[in-house]
């Protein structure tokens, strides 16, 4: 039997030309795609014509579901992991599937990735201050552990990069500038989308502006405090 795949495919993060052929190609190819929020995906597969069975995993997918997609890896079928923006395995439940399907097949595997966007790569590359080493933290913790979150986001040496969402954006930064209102802080607003918008400056003062700004959308945060 020929060795299974299972592609990680890189997606885009919000412009939907932003997608490599070979990612178009691998999503014309496989047998299923899996895919965070099949609602969104099938928009980007509609947008290049691509007609393929769509299989739902996220977070909250149950053992059982993860254990009819090993299954279908058994069975010889070629997969593709996509996320509803940027690359899987990123601050999101990627990671963990692979886990799971190379205990079940270990070698008899191929595990693909197809490069393509991240948000944290992009709002890395604008930053504006040294970006050789950083450290990425994802989404802070939503109640417990926080205070312990951005003390060590505030207290390292690297620049610190972290996502967050619409609805605890200001939230988050609050708690920050009442630790280091004087950090320096690039926050990123909807990269690549049409109401995209990059604030700089002193921690404080990027949180007063985006107190009167429109929030909705997603967030990415990089601090540094050297």
């Amino acid at each position: 039997m020929v060795m299974p795949t299972l592609y990680i495919v890189g997606t885009p993060i919000g412009n939907l030309e932003d997608i490599s052929s070979r990612a178009r190609q691998t999503l014309a190819g496989v047998d299923f795609i899996l895919a965070e929020d099949t609602r969104v995906t099938k928009r980007l597969l509609e947008r290049y014509q691509i007609q393929k069975p769509l299989i739902s995993y996220h977070q909250h997918s149950q053992l059982q579901k993860v254990d009819d997609i090993v299954g279908l890896l058994k069975e010889g079928k070629n997969l593709a992991l996509v996320s509803d923006a940027g690359t899987p395995g990123i601050a999101d439940p990627g990671n963990e599937l692979i886990e799971k399907a190379i205990e079940a097949l270990g070698d008899r595997l191929n595990i693909v990735p197809i490069p393509g966007c991240s948000a944290l790569a992009a709002a890395a590359s604008i930053a504006g201050f040294p970006m050789d080493k950083f450290l990425f933290l994802g989404f802070p913790p939503i109640k417990k552990k926080r205070k312990k979150f951005f003390e060590e986001a505030l207290n390292s040496k690297y620049p610190v990069i972290l996502y967050e969402s619409t609805h605890r954006i200001l939230k988050t930064l609050s708690e920050m500038a009442a630790m280091r209102p004087e950090a320096r802080v690039v926050v990123c607003h909807e990269l690549t989308k049409k109401f995209e918008k990059t604030y700089r400056g002193r921690l404080d003062k990027v949180l007063e502006q985006l107190k009167g700004a429109d929030l909705r959308g997603e967030f990415v945060v990089i601090v540094s405090t050297r």
